[in-house]
């Protein structure tokens, strides 16, 4: 009994959900969302970088591969593929153009503006108990139920350890999800033309992300615009 009230002290002390008490105490609205981005920002820049760095693994392997003719390769190039393309959800190892699509950064004003909007600024239930910025659903034993889910619905809302832990799994979610094939699709146009992948058109393939379909393309250009978030894309 008593090991199994250490470990409950544990995990409570070593967890915590939701944004500094700090910011929930904010009065003024314009000075909570500054704290809000300044809180926000590194968590995607954090994701973006991680994204990136396996970007340039996948690089840097096919650069090798196809300069070698897929001769001499080390076993440790191949382990690194293969952990990408797990994560990925990529099947052939030698898919080099899935490979791009999906292991590339998301605009920063598009995380920005979804996490705002999904989270309320940050103050939802979600967040404070979840640590859920982005309304991430769960079908497993461990999740929130949401107290307006309809009759015969089984989904809840997902856990996380940490605020950082939610935002990586949205940048991932976004990245390897059926659902977002066109986000990733456009990006790549994008990139193949040389030009800046914004919030804005990213919005407009976000149809799937929510039930209000258009309307939230809607909605996020216009706060993306309204908050002037675009100034911190790449």
């Amino acid at each position: 009994m008593r090991v199994i009230c250490c470990i409950f002290l544990f995990v409570s002390c070593s967890f915590s959900s939701g944004f500094p008490q700090e910011y929930y105490e904010i009065k003024s609205a314009s000075k909570q969302k500054k704290e809000f981005v300044k809180i926000l920002r590194p968590l995607l820049q954090r994701a973006n970088l991680v994204v990136q760095m396996e970007r340039n693994t996948v690089q840097n392997f096919f650069e090798k591969a196809f300069a070698q003719g897929f001769r001499n390769l080390h076993a440790s190039d191949f382990a690194a593929m293969i952990k990408i393309a797990k994560k990925y959800r990529i099947k052939k190892l030698f898919q080099k153009g899935e490979f791009f699509d999906k292991v590339d950064v998301i605009p920063l004003s598009l995380g920005l503006t979804q996490g705002a909007l999904e989270s309320g600024w940050g103050k939802s239930r979600f967040v404070r108990e979840a640590n859920n910025i982005f309304g991430h659903w769960t079908w497993g034993e461990v999740g929130l139920i949401p107290s307006e889910r309809e009759e015969g619905k089984t989904h809840k809302i997902r856990i996380f350890s940490s605020l950082q832990s939610s935002v990586n799994a949205y940048v991932l979610n976004l990245n390897r999800n059926y659902a977002y094939k066109g986000f990733r699709a456009m990006r790549a146009k994008y990139r193949k033309m040389h030009k800046k992948f914004t919030g804005i058109e990213a919005a407009k393939t976000m149809v799937n992300y929510s039930q209000l379909d258009n309307l939230y393309v809607a909605l996020l250009q216009r706060m993306m615009r309204e908050n002037k978030f675009l100034r911190y894309d790449l």
